[in-house]
């Protein structure tokens, strides 16, 4: 018979669609969690606590240098193994229950001007050789569609729809979406398609974007690659794939998009989420404000 932990590995997996990597890192929370409970109160079983000794573990972890926002992400992987206990009827009441996150600081994003990005695209130009051609397309399909890093790694040669000006990408928790390209897009698509015709040898054959290796792009590569691109024209600390995410739906909302239609390009599943990039919208309507009002002359 499965443990507890084994079965809501499963059940995170098969049936909330998580990844490998998240769902290791919440058995990994109630691991440290189990450790605690017998080092700090002798006892074997995390399925018999009482919300005291998931207290005395929020203290060790501030005591140990853990910021509030690793705790919160800890306590929401107990949060949703008691949930799951709950579900399947292995306890009747949830320690967690009381339980409220530890306040943090807001993070506001900054994203990219309409200028950095003009400047940008200057600078680079008209592309040629296979790298450029895909490092270019890139860089444009981020500020184009506002996908996640990940989603553009993933992207499959059969999912993108160069007819039909849309691709498909696979977002958090296996959820499809269909997302439009431009026509300036495709076009760049058509160039890159040409250049990787080109490649002597394709080991990730059904991968969209390939390595001048023929392998699938790492995380890493993506990420270096944006931040050495916008490093040219951009003196933000931050310079990065997520960053263009958010440049993409700040620029879309300060041009009139409605909140809904922004939420639905980047994947969200409730408009809470897509929220946090009103931020910057305000503050451009505040300047238009400020600037054309009489009053204010």
């Amino acid at each position: 018979m499965k443990s507890n932990k084994e079965a809501f590995g499963d059940y995170l997996e098969l049936e909330k669609k998580y990844s490998p990597h998240t769902v290791n890192a919440y058995l990994n929370d109630i691991l440290f969690f189990e450790t605690f409970n017998k080092e700090h109160f002798e006892q074997q079983n995390i399925e018999q606590v009482n919300y005291s000794q998931i207290r005395s573990w929020i203290v060790s972890l501030v005591d140990d240098g853990i910021s509030n926002v690793s705790v919160n992400r800890k306590m929401s992987s107990l949060k949703a193994f008691y949930k799951f206990l709950l579900k399947t009827k292995q306890i009747e009441v949830s320690p967690m229950l009381k339980h409220k996150a530890l306040k943090t600081p807001k993070i506001v994003q900054i994203p990219f001007s309409e200028k950095e990005l003009t400047d940008l695209m200057q600078q680079v130009g008209d592309p040629c050789g296979f790298e450029q051609v895909r490092d270019k397309l890139i860089v444009d399909l981020f500020y184009t569609t506002g996908m996640r890093r990940a989603e553009l790694i993933h992207l499959m040669k059969y999912n993108v729809d160069l007819s039909s000006n849309v691709i498909k990408v696979l977002g958090k928790r296996n959820k499809e979406r269909i997302i439009p390209v431009l026509p300036i897009i495709t076009r760049q698509f058509n160039l890159y398609l040409q250049q990787r015709a080109l490649v002597e040898k394709i080991i990730d054959e059904d991968y969209f974007f390939i390595s001048a290796k023929g392998l699938k792009l790492s995380e890493s590569f993506v990420y270096r690659l944006i931040n050495s691109y916008f490093s040219k024209v951009s003196e933000k600390v931050k310079k990065s794939p997520h960053v263009l995410r958010h440049t993409f739906a700040t620029h879309l909302l300060n041009n009139g998009a409605d909140l809904n239609s922004v939420k639905e390009l980047l994947g969200h599943s409730s408009l809470a989420s897509t929220q946090v990039y009103t931020h910057n919208s305000l503050a451009e309507l505040k300047k238009v404000y400020g600037d054309a009002h009489p009053r204010n002359k």
